[in-house]
């Protein structure tokens, strides 16, 4: 090839309508018509559709003015990527800079038209490009939407989407819980509320299936973080406080005791989603009478209103799983943790109301909306399932307290009454029954 040729065609410009043999006309069904005067040699050599066009074997190509016309028909919308994509056909794409698209959504609408003329060279370009570069949620949305028409030359793009094996969905599973549940430095606390967050919502059902389906590795690794968790909640805070005269306020550890209480409030959850509360239910009954008799020891209500917030919900998880049989305790364990917890309940249950209602000091305290309810049925269910002389005697305390609106224990002592006053009655069928049955 003669040099001299070899630097006319690399000085060809669009719109150069002296030296264009071709005009390739862009066409709308809004009426737009423009006129590009192009070259053949440039567009047949990139793009599959002009070559086809404008080769010989085209139909139309003997008609009169056929090969130096090229009508090319779109939406208003697409528009200017053809145009753009058209502007490509003239550059070197190899040479040319990463800052060519302008953007994502730029480039998808050139790839678009790229995958529909044909153009391997810009279409693999715009693939490099939009598997590289970070997306908006909105971008994303519309990636998801076009690409997977493209076909496999496209898929590269969709990589970041896919979904992963079990086996990495295991592993980040078992960093983050040991990273969320351990107790990294203050500046770090964003980072662990974060993976907490993430934790939370890998296993969560909502509108998409949990993203992890929790198996015996994945419980037992739970349990060992939980269990770390537990002893150094008891050799940092419940150990050195529950038999001594100092409280946690004059020793400086308010924000120690509450940051172990949040995670136990954090974990609580997580222990039920995955169906093994049975460890923390153990664990909260052995230190409940020391963890009351710690945040009891408070200089005022302000200084451990969130703490003893956060103790009532891991209390609440706990109630709720006893209370619904999800993990089962002999009757005097249930019975005991009632006689701990119900009395500390009522008395606290109206400083931390009024606490959130004239916002202390400027306190703010996140909590679930649905607490006070749940606990109230939790502890309904646990009275209902004692013996009847031990449920006569909580109803009995209740009634004599001056807290007697909260929990409000009223269909408990409703069904206690109903119960007791046809005991005899139903037994007594129940011995004829038996005797019936004998003598049979």
């Amino acid at each position: 090839m003669d040099p001299a040729d070899k630097e006319e065609k690399t000085t060809h410009v669009i719109g150069d309508q002296p030296t264009s043999d071709v005009v390739v006309r862009l066409r709308t069904q809004e009426g737009r018509d423009d006129w590009l005067y192009c070259h053949s040699e440039i567009l047949t050599k990139n793009c599959k559709y002009f070559a086809d066009r404008l080769s010989e074997n085209w139909p139309t190509c003997q008609i009169l003015g056929s090969r130096h016309c090229v009508d090319v028909y779109c939406q208003e919308l697409d528009f200017d990527y053809h145009v753009n994509l058209i502007r490509l056909l003239y550059v070197n794409i190899d040479d040319s800079g990463d800052d060519m698209w302008h953007g994502v959504r730029n480039a998808l609408g050139i790839l678009q038209v790229a995958v529909e003329l044909e153009c391997p060279q810009i279409v693999t370009a715009c693939v490099n490009y939009l598997e590289a570069v970070a997306w908006e949620e909105a971008e994303e949305e519309e990636i998801l939407r076009l690409v997977p028409r493209m076909g496999l030359q496209a898929e590269p793009i969709l990589a970041r989407l896919q979904p992963v094996s079990q086996s990495a969905l295991t592993n980040i599973f078992v960093s983050a819980i040991r990273f969320a549940t351990s107790s990294p430095p203050p500046e770090m606390n964003d980072l662990k509320s974060s993976a907490q967050e993430q934790l939370e919502y890998m296993i969560t059902e909502d509108d998409d299936a949990p993203l992890l389906t929790a198996d015996d590795n994945i419980r037992h690794e739970v349990i060992d973080c939980l269990n770390r968790l537990f002893s150094r909640f008891n050799n940092s805070v419940i150990a050195p406080f529950c038999d001594s005269a100092e409280s946690l306020s004059e020793a400086g550890n308010i924000q120690l005791f509450l940051s172990y209480l949040t995670d136990l409030s954090w974990v609580s959850q997580i222990l039920s989603k995955l169906e093994i509360m049975r460890e923390l239910v153990e664990y909260w009954f052995d230190v409940s009478e020391k963890i009351v008799k710690v945040l009891e020891q408070g200089s005022s209500a302000k200084e451990v209103t969130e703490m003893k917030l956060r103790a009532i919900e891991v209390t609440s998880k706990v109630l709720e799983a006893i209370g619904y049989g999800s993990v089962i305790l002999p009757t005097a364990k249930r019975l005991q943790i009632l006689k701990v917890w119900l009395p500390f309940v009522r008395v606290t249950k109206p400083m931390i109301d009024s606490a959130i209602m004239n916002g202390e000091d400027g306190m703010v305290i996140k909590m679930d909306g649905e607490l006070w309810q749940s606990l109230e049925s939790s502890f309904v269910s646990i009275i209902l399932a004692l013996p009847s002389a031990d449920q006569a005697e909580v109803l009995t305390e209740w009634l004599e307290n001056e807290c007697i609106r909260y929990p409000d224990l009223t269909e408990a002592f409703e069904v206690w009454c109903y119960r007791s006053k046809v005991a005899k009655r139903r037994l007594s069928l129940l011995g004829d029954d038996h005797a019936m049955t004998n003598s049979i």
